[in-house]
């Protein structure tokens, strides 16, 4: 199952085990069991730790991660191969007393949880985002026994996902309710079972003493920010919703310089553990609300804390661009969805759309074809704006139909799930119906600023006005990265302007504590 080099490495991981581990395998007669049994064969065959044990459980093929001593119990249903296979690594470490990487007192707050608590985390393996969701939990399983998660492969059990109308991952359960869709931390699954958690880390922030430099965002242009702040010696801190911002939902990487090809979620560790080489204190799954200017300048948090800083230096990213029509919102998760990669597989065989006809909107479509029946392409302009190669890829494509000057006017569905929907032909007024399962948004992106309005310039498209130095309208606030009207959205031009809106924070801190000690 396993090929040499993989089975070295995992040799060496599994040096790291502290106690056994017993690995309980559901299977019978068919191809995936077998693939299954063979995966648990290999990795009993590397440690004499791990012992394997074959029975018939709720699900099958499926293979559960269970500590004796701690009776921890994570379950993998589906092969636990592509971006899924970490999220085993880490089961196995964790579940045999490897060092779980929290904050001890996020270790204690877990340990302490009373009450059941089962969790069904849907899955695709092409899914980026979906090994964080499980890993969270997983971690939260193996430290507290009365938590256990089972990880689903949406796209194998199949028929499970249409009775519970699962069409969009990560999707998590929790003892049989909906519990999130989407990306989700460890911390924020505990501030949601533990409703007293988000009020005591208020207080904690209120206590915090005045930054020279606080970051608001953790994507790739706060993470520049911060190292330059630090190497300056400023008192820093990141304030974030989720650290990494819309690069964890990026998948292939292959212009970021010096680096041949990347993975979104690879990068951010990778900027994540260089922030962590410095003195940054970093505040996650926190949300700005508003920015008051002062003596010192006050950033309000939706928790309630407040933080205090010299100079605030913006980098909140954009989001996903929403069509904004009717239906959209009550079918999102349920045949509406903004990650093709992600949820691509849950559309295996059926009819889809694609709105947007760029580089993302061409590049979606086309991935979605190797996979579902048939894509709709639906561009609001005459004609299409991606990559000429990418054009010509997707016309080559047989199931791929691409209609232009059409504006979509509503999604339609049953109450439940997308059916289709209706669009308008631009060039002649008339009304269109589609019919489809699925609606893939790839519009382009608006930056996440709504929180700053009437307290800095912007354009009339919500981006943070900014000069040479990265400094906004405001003296001492500074902006940086997708949020700014910067003229390109790309990872390595918001690395580059964190870096400067940081240096003209530091410039502006001199030259502001040079001006006070003159006053004085």
């Amino acid at each position: 199952m396993l090929d040499s080099n993989v089975k070295n490495q995992l040799n060496t991981y599994l040096q790291n085990l502290k106690h056994p581990v017993e690995l309980v395998v559901s299977a019978d007669d068919s191809a995936k069991s077998q693939e299954l049994k063979s995966l648990a064969a290999d990795i009993n065959g590397l440690s004499a730790l791990i012992s394997v044990v074959e029975t018939r459980g709720e699900r099958t093929p499926s293979m559960s991660v269970i500590n004796p001593q701690l009776a921890s119990n994570i379950t993998f249903a589906g092969l636990p191969m592509g971006h899924e296979f970490t999220s085993l690594v880490l089961a196995l470490l964790h579940s045999g007393g490897h060092p779980i990487k929290l904050d001890a007192e996020v270790i204690e707050q877990i340990r302490q949880l009373p009450g059941q608590y089962r969790f069904e985390t849907y899955v695709s393996l092409s899914c980026q985002t979906c090994p964080e969701v499980v890993q969270a939990i997983n971690m939260m399983a193996a430290i507290n026994p009365n938590i256990t998660n089972v990880m689903i492969d949406g796209s194998l059990f199949q028929d499970e996902v249409n009775e519970r109308n699962v069409m969009a991952v990560p999707s998590v359960y929790l003892n049989g309710e909906q519990f999130s869709m989407g990306a989700i931390s460890t911390v924020e699954i505990l501030n949601k079972l533990d409703v007293n958690a988000a009020g005591r880390k208020a207080e904690q922030l209120n206590e915090k003493e005045a930054f020279d430099v606080l970051v608001v965002g953790g994507g790739p242009a706060g993470a520049s920010a911060a190292v330059y702040a630090a190497r300056k010696g400023l008192r820093t801190g990141i304030v974030a919703d989720k650290f990494g911002g819309q690069v964890a939902e990026t998948v292939g990487i292959e212009n970021f310089i010096s680096v041949k090809a990347t993975e979104g979620p690879k990068l951010v560790a990778n900027l994540e553990a260089h922030v962590h080489e410095y003195d940054v204190d970093i505040m996650d799954n926190q949300r700005a609300l508003s920015l008051k200017s002062g003596e010192l300048f006050e950033l309000s948090l939706e928790s309630g804390a407040v933080l205090r800083s010299k100079t605030i230096l913006l980098a909140t990213g954009a989001r996903w661009r929403e069509m904004n029509v009717p239906g959209e919102q009550q079918y999102r998760g349920s045949g509406v969805a903004y990650c093709p990669h992600c949820d691509g597989p849950l559309f295996k065989g059926k009819r889809v759309a694609v709105i947007g006809g760029g580089n993302s909107g061409i590049e979606a479509a086309i991935d979605l074809a190797n996979i579902v029946e048939h894509v709709t392409v639906l561009e609001f302009d005459s004609s299409l704006r991606a990559d000429e190669v990418l054009q010509r890829k997707a016309k080559s494509m047989a199931n791929i139909e691409i209609i232009t000057q059409a504006m979509t006017t509503e999604v339609t569905g049953d109450g439940k799930k997308v059916t289709g929907l209706n669009y308008t032909n631009r060039a002649t007024g008339d009304s269109h119906h589609v019919e489809l399962a699925g609606i893939f948004v790839q519009i382009g992106l608006v930056p996440n600023s709504e929180w700053l309005t009437d307290t800095i310039d912007m354009t009339a498209r919500g981006e943070i006005i900014v000069d040479a130095k990265g400094e906004t309208s405001v003296a001492g606030v500074f902006a940086a990265g997708d949020v700014t009207n910067s003229a390109y959205k790309q990872i390595i031009i918001a690395m580059g302007s964190g870096a400067t809106a940081s240096l003209g924070a530091f410039d502006y801190l001199i030259r502001h504590n040079v001006d006070e000690s003159e006053a004085a």
